[in-house]
Order: structure tokens, then C-alpha cells, then sequence
């Protein structure tokens, strides 16, 4: 299959045993809430988790509920995200954001049902160091924390440096994006330097690529409303490297990121796929 069909029928899976977890609560407007905010969407963390796992030979059943984890975890964090003490945002994934769809106390609520999910999802792999490391990567020395230093941010006096915006993405995005990527060694009690290098020259692209996009990209296709920081006057890699500079320092990036594969050979070019997929992507 080719690296979209990879992607779609890894996020299919995904995305039933979401259904299936969700299904299982008492039916109620915050559940409503929870489905629409994990509707649609990549499902990119939730494949790199598969993909990691895989590498390593863990079982599906513990691979697809720390997929579903992550994916959980990364709805919690845009429905909470897009809130008007937040970013104030009224599209995601080409439909009304939560607050929007719903109203704003049902949105906080399904946001902190999500976070709770996924703690139930990975703890059902079995692993305390993998649900240890998830803490970890979403609250305030991972995916908090960089959220709060983008709030910041927005009201400084002075715009953000470069080594302060890679500071901020590491938590805001890359944090979830390492965790997902090494699923597979926590899980085997294997070696996690390679996939964690991987890692964090890929989430690290991805906000690269994100930037980009929210220069040039069509709000149509990409689900979402584009161009907000530059509204803002926010420091973005694009407005201190400029959009050539920017677009070759993912494009490295994703050159260290394969790099990194070299110690799975043949077994990771789906891992290498998704790297290149995450600087060519539309949305």
C-alpha cells in the first residue's frame, strides 16, 4: 500500500477503538462532544505509535489502545486549544470547533474527559512507564508548558527567538510526537535513543511545515483558519528564517530524521514515509 493508504487504514483502526471506548460511557452531551472533537483529523500520532510498536514486536491489542491513547490526548489538547481564553478558534478538521458545535463549559468538559480517556487507554497497555511517560509528555514540562509559553508569547514585549520558538514547539508539538514514536521500545523494554532522535527532528518539521502552511496554504483544505500569526505578529520560523530558509530546514530535518532509522533498515520505510509526508502535507 502507499503511505496514505497506510496512514488511513492505521487511523481506521484508530479511530474504532475510540468509537468503541467512547461507546462505552454513559451516553450524555459530553460524550457527543468527545466524538465530534476526535472526528477526522491524520491520526499521525496514532500511526507513528502503531508503526513503533510494530518495530518491536509488541501486541497489536497494547499497540492499537497506546495509539488510540495518544490520539485522545491530542483531541484533548485542540478542543482546549481552540477555546476563546485560548486561541479563539472556530474550525478544526473543517467543522465547528467543540465550543463552537456545542458551548464553551461542554467543550472544558470533554477536553478533561479526553485527558482522562487516554490515561484509561494507555494504563490498559499494562505499562506504568509508558502511562508515566505520557504524564509527562502532556502536562507542564511537555505539551502545557509549550502552550503557555505561546500564550506568553502573544502579549511579550519583544517577538520570540529562534532558539525560544524551538524551545516552545518541543513541548507544544514535540512532545506528543516522541512519545507516540517510542511506543514500541517503553513497551519491549528496548532502546529508545533512535526513534526519540527521530523524533524530535520530525515534530519539529511538522511545526516547521505548519508554519508554512499557515502562510500559503488554503483554509478550505487545511480545515482551519490559516494566517493567524501573522495577525497576530507572532515569531514564526517563517518570519525569522523566511519561507525558502524555513522550507529547507524542514526538508533537513527530515533528511536526520530517516538517519536516525538506520538501526531497523527496511522495517522503519513507513516511518520514513510519514517523515516526508509531514512536509509535503496540505493540511
Amino acid at each position: 500500500m502507499s503511505f496514505p493508504q497506510d496512514l488511513a487504514s492505521a487511523a481506521l483502526a484508530v479511530n474504532a477503538r475510540l468509537a468503541q471506548a467512547l461507546n462505552a460511557l454513559p451516553d450524555s452531551r459530553v460524550r457527543a462532544a468527545m466524538a465530534h472533537a476526535v472526528h477526522g483529523g491524520k491520526g499521525l500520532r496514532g500511526f507513528l505509535a502503531l508503526e513503533s510498536a510494530g518495530l518491536h514486536g509488541v501486541p497489536h491489542v497494547a499497540a492499537l489502545n497506546a495509539a488510540a491513547a495518544i490520539e485522545a490526548m491530542h483531541a484533548y489538547s485542540l478542543v482546549h486549544d481552540d477555546l476563546p481564553a485560548m486561541d479563539d478558534d472556530d474550525l478544526r478538521r473543517g467543522r465547528p470547533t467543540v465550543h463552537i458545535a456545542f458551548d464553551e463549559a461542554t467543550a472544558i468538559l470533554a477536553g478533561d474527559a479526553l485527558q482522562s480517556l487516554a490515561f484509561q487507554l494507555c494504563a490498559e497497555t499494562g505499562s506504568a512507564p509508558l502511562t508515566a511517560a505520557l504524564a509527562q509528555a502532556a502536562g507542564a514540562a511537555g505539551m502545557v508548558l509549550g502552550q503557555a509559553l505561546d500564550i506568553e508569547a502573544e502579549t511579550a514585549a519583544d517577538p520570540l527567538t529562534l532558539e525560544q520558538i524551538i524551545h516552545l514547539q518541543q513541548g507544544k508539538t514535540g512532545a506528543l510526537f516522541q512519545w507516540s514514536c517510542t511506543v514500541g521500545p517503553v513497551l519491549a523494554g528496548g532502546d529508545s535513543a533512535p526513534l526519540a532522535t527521530y523524533a524530535q527532528a520530525l515534530g519539529l518539521a511538522f511545526q516547521i511545515a505548519d508554519d508554512i502552511l499557515d502562510c500559503e496554504g488554503d483554509a478550505a483544505t487545511a480545515g482551519k483558519r490559516l494566517q493567524k500569526d501573522a495577525e497576530a505578529g507572532k515569531a514564526t520560523f517563517v518570519s525569522l528564517l523566511g519561507l525558502e530558509p524555513a522550507r529547507a530546514r524542514a526538508a533537513g530535518l527530515i533528511s536526520q530524521a530517516c538517519d536516525a532509522l538506520a538501526p531497523y533498515g527496511a522495517g522503519a520505510d513507513s516511518l520514513r514515509d510519514a517523515a516526508r509526508f509531514v512536509i509535503s502535507r496540505d493540511k
